[in-house]
C-alpha cells in the first residue's frame, strides 16, 4: 500500500513538477527501496539459535521480542523433525527451566554451535567440560536473579511464620462463619535467621531482615567482609551446627555440588529448634526430603517453606504435599517480569559475543 502511494505521487508530480524535482523524488524513492533491501539483508544475516518453544513450558511471549531482534529461532519441536535442515545453522542456543538438555544426542546435532546460554545461575544441570569439549562455551546470568530470589525467600518466611496461606483458605471458605483463635503464628521481628550460603542472593536475604530487626548469623565457605558484615549487622558461624541450633529460621541460599547435596539432613534437622522454620530457595536435592517429612511429621521442627522439590513437580502422592505444615511454591523465585526480561537480556549479550568471538561477559568455565 506504502509504495502504492508513492508511485501514484511519482505520477502525479511527472504530470505537474518540473524535472529536478521529479528527478530528486526518484533519488528518494531509491534511496528508500535501498534501506529496505539492507534491512532485510541484515534480518537474514542474523544467527540462528535454538529454544525450547514459546509459551507455559519454555519462554514467555513477553520476552521472545528480546531474542527477536538479534536471532531467528528455531524452536526444539520444529528442530526434531528436521535436524539435518536446521542443525548446521545454529550457532547458540538458549536453555531455560533446564530445556533443551544439553545432551549428547543433541550436541551431535548442532556443529556450528558456539554457545549454551542458561537462564539461571545454577549449572549444575550441565557438565560445563564436556560441553566445552565440543568448542562450545556455557554462560550463566548471575547478579540479576539476587533481588527477586531474595524477595521469594522472604515472601515464604513470612506466610509461613504468620500463616498466610491458612488463613486465606479460611477467609475464602464458604462455611466460614468465625476466624478461629487457634491460627496463631510466630514472630518474625526480632527472631534469629540463619542464612546458609552468604553469597549476591544470602546477602540481599540479609539485607531484606535488617528491616525486621532480626538478629542475622550466617554460614559460608568464606567469611565475608567485616565490611558486608557491619552493613547488614550479621555474625559468621564457622560451623553449621551453631547456626542450626540458634536460629529461628534457617534460609538455605546455596548452589548445588557433590559438596551440598543432602547438606540439610536428619542430624542438622535434629539439631533445629522445634519451633523452627526451614527455607529453601536454592535447589531441592540440598534438603534430604524424606528426613524433611520425618521431621515434620514428628515435629523437630514447626514448619517448611520451599520453592525448589527434587523433582519438579513433586509426584501427586508425595507426602510433603499433604502436610499442613508445609508451604510449597513452583520455583519462582525468579518469576517477575522485569527479571526475566533482565535475565534474557543477558541471555542475548552472552551468545551475541560468543557469535561475533568476542569476550562472553558470563561464561562459566569448568573447574
Amino acid at each position: 500500500m506504502q509504495c502504492l502511494r508513492q508511485i501514484r505521487c511519482v505520477t502525479k508530480l511527472r504530470a505537474a513538477a518540473p524535472t529536478s524535482r521529479l528527478l530528486k523524488v526518484t533519488n528518494l524513492l531509491r534511496s528508500v527501496s535501498t534501506l529496505q533491501q539492507k534491512k532485510q539483508e541484515m534480518a537474514d544475516n542474523k544467527p540462528w539459535v535454538l529454544i525450547s518453544e514459546i509459551g507455559d513450558k519454555g519462554f514467555h511471549e513477553d520476552v521472545v521480542d528480546i531474542i527477536n531482534q538479534h536471532f531467528h529461532i528455531v524452536c526444539l519441536k520444529e528442530f526434531l523433525q528436521n535436524p539435518a535442515l536446521h542443525g548446521p545453522k545454529i550457532q547458540g542456543m538458549f536453555m531455560w527451566n533446564f530445556s533443551p538438555a544439553a545432551e549428547p544426542s543433541l550436541l551431535s546435532c548442532l556443529p556450528s554451535l558456539k554457545v549454551i546460554a542458561n537462564g539461571g545461575v545454577g549449572i549444575d544441570h550441565l557438565d560445563v567440560p564436556y560441553i566445552n569439549s565440543f568448542g562450545v562455551k556455557v554462560t550463566n546470568t548471575p547478579g540479576v536473579v539476587s533481588d527477586a530470589t531474595a524477595d521469594m525467600a522472604m515472601a515464604l518466611l513470612l506466610a509461613s511464620a504468620r500463616t498466610v496461606i491458612e488463613g486465606h483458605l479460611i477467609s475464602v471458605d464458604s462455611k466460614t462463619t468465625h476466624v478461629p483463635q487457634s491460627l496463631m503464628g510466630v514472630e518474625v521481628t526480632g527472631s534469629t535467621l540463619g542464612i546458609i550460603g552468604m553469597g549476591h542472593i544470602g546477602y540481599k536475604v540479609a539485607q531484606r531482615s535488617k528491616g525486621f530487626n532480626m538478629r542475622i548469623l550466617y554460614h559460608n565457605r568464606n567469611r565475608r567482609s567485616v565490611e558486608d558484615e557491619q552493613a547488614v549487622g550479621a555474625s559468621y558461624c564457622e560451623k553449621l551446627d551453631d547456626l542450626l541450633k540458634e536460629s529461628d529460621f534457617v534460609v538455605v541460599v546455596v548452589n548445588l555440588t557433590p559438596d551440598t547435596t543432602g547438606l540439610i539432613s536428619h542430624r542438622e534437622l535434629s539439631l533445629m529448634k522445634p519451633t523452627g522454620t526451614l527455607v529453601n530457595v536454592s535447589r531441592g536435592l540440598v534438603v534430604d526430603q524424606d528426613a524433611l517429612v520425618k521431621a515434620l511429621m514428628s515435629g523437630t521442627i514447626r514448619a517448611a517453606a520451599l520453592d525448589v522439590t527434587h523433582p519438579e513437580p513433586l509426584p501427586r502422592d508425595h507426602p510433603l504435599l499433604t502436610l499442613p505444615n508445609v508451604l510449597i511454591t513452583p520455583h519462582i523465585g525468579t518469576n517477575t517480569r522485569g527479571t526475566i526480561r533482565k535475565m534474557v537480556q543477558m541471555m542475548v549479550d552472552n551468545v551475541l559475543a560468543a557469535v561475533k568471538g568476542l569476550a562472553v561477559p558470563n561464561e562459566v568455565k569448568a573447574k
